[in-house]
């Protein structure tokens, strides 16, 4: 079965992105069949900053983040699929003009938003599911000026925390997975402070259903990293 759903961005890039969670090598067919028909959406109608359009269906149902996160907002949804369809480039490497310009395009819209928001919170955007996307391309060296964006996101992120091991404003689950992906110091600590989190999640009893699949599989690895 392939990678591109063509009904939904959504839907391919989260495929890219479980072959790649799992450590499950794509065929190389596989791997340019997506990053093409991802590129082919590059600048589209309701694509977010020049970035990657949801179809129709993404847009009627929302975002699903690869951890089971919502986004429900049109201008939500086509902004976290964007950062995650360059991300989902990024990852699959394929060495194709059409593609490699698709990205470049992608990028230099976003920098081009990013610009006025530089400065103490330039690891910010809007809210934090939206946040938490910036930083996964980020930590895939997409965009610019990485570890310094990631370091601010990181401690606006610290800032948040409460009394029973989250962050306020940022989604759980998909704030934990881009935290396994950053390489800093901060990264780390922001992963030890919520483990006690993950120990209890991990008594539960196990499931198959996908994304309950997921957060164990990503709890245990929190522990470990922690």
């Amino acid at each position: 079965m392939g990678v591109v759903n063509k009904q939904s961005l959504n839907a391919t890039v989260d495929a890219v992105d479980e072959a790649f969670f799992f450590s499950r090598p794509l065929s190389k067919a596989d791997r340019v069949e997506a990053a093409r028909w991802i590129a082919g959406r590059q600048g589209l109608p309701g694509s977010y900053h020049g970035m990657f359009a949801p179809t129709k269906r993404d847009f009627e149902r929302g975002l699903q983040a690869f951890m089971g996160d919502r986004m429900r907002t049109r201008a939500g949804t086509a902004h976290v699929l964007g950062e995650e369809a360059c991300r989902a480039l990024i990852l699959l490497d394929v060495k194709d003009a059409q593609v490699q310009s698709a990205l470049r395009q992608a990028t230099e819209g976003m920098l081009r938003r990013l610009e006025p928001l530089d400065g103490p919170r330039a690891g910010f955007y809007c809210c934090g599911t939206c946040t938490v996307s910036y930083w996964r391309h980020l930590a895939v060296g997409g965009l610019d000026h990485a570890e310094h964006r990631l370091a601010t996101g990181v401690k606006h992120l610290k800032s948040r925390r409460q009394d029973n091991g989250r962050w306020g404003l940022y989604p759980f689950w998909y704030t934990l997975l881009a935290l396994t992906e950053i390489d800093l110091p901060s990264a780390r600590k922001e992963l030890h402070y919520v483990a006690p989190v993950c120990e209890r999640l991990l008594k539960r009893r196990p499931s198959d259903e996908v994304f309950a699949a997921r957060r164990r599989a990503l709890a245990e690895r929190v522990l470990a990293a922690a």
